[in-house]
């Protein structure tokens, strides 16, 4: 059986605690990163929602840090929006200033109703170099 490493940002905020999860599980040379959300530090969700969406990915970009790896090692994304019709623009301007040239990584983008407070989360599957 492949050992499972848990994989925290230095700065673990309430969230994970609050709610009893991982930020990241490793698994050989795999990260499973938990839905990111724009979440400040107490855990409570930035109101901006071009600020949430930037915060997801700084986010994201802690936990991929934790474990040796960034947006490069990208393999697949998932995001989750609450009304992704309006929300597209902001969304695809904040995606362009994370992955401005290709290679991309693949992209599933779902409509939902409901993020705990949140308007937009991001999971991802990294390769950790």
């Amino acid at each position: 059986m492949m050992e499972r490493e848990t994989i925290f940002p230095a700065s673990r905020h309430a969230l994970y605690e609050q709610h009893g999860y991982s930020a990241a599980i490793r698994s050989g040379d795999l990260l499973f990163v938990s839905g990111q959300v724009g979440s400040r530090e107490d855990g409570s969700p930035e109101p901006d929602f071009a600020a949430q969406v930037r915060l997801a990915f700084e986010n994201l970009r802690l936990t991929l840090k934790a474990a040796g790896c960034g947006f490069d090692d990208l393999v697949d994304v998932t995001t989750f929006h609450t009304d992704p019709e309006n929300q597209f623009a902001t969304i695809m301007a904040v995606k362009q200033e994370i992955f401005p040239q290709a290679p991309y990584p693949n992209w599933t983008a779902v409509g939902v109703n409901w993020l705990a407070g949140f308007d937009f989360e991001i999971k991802v599957i990294a390769r950790i170099p």
